[in-house]
């Protein structure tokens, strides 16, 4: 999907389709996480992950980042 760039107040920003702010489960207020990827030159936003008690902060993202990584492995694996 072909999204813009644009300029408001004195930020650039690009805006993100509704149907897929929805799937996500983000609404305005909520945070993300925004990482640059320069192996891929991605730009990688994602729900910002809730903290739980008792997991470590540090732990939650590299375990999500794996899973990102090796999703097409793991669901191959499950089958």
């Amino acid at each position: 999907m072909l999204r813009k760039v644009f300029k408001t107040g004195n930020s650039t920003v690009v805006s993100i389709p509704r149907e897929m702010l929805e799937n996500l489960g983000i609404e305005d207020g909520s945070e993300v996480t925004v990482d640059l990827d320069l192996k891929t030159h991605q730009i990688i936003i994602r729900p910002a992950l809730r903290s739980l008690a008792g997991v470590n902060e540090d732990f939650a993202r590299q375990l999500a980042e794996f899973i990102d990584e090796y999703r097409p492995a793991l669901e191959a694996l499950a089958r």
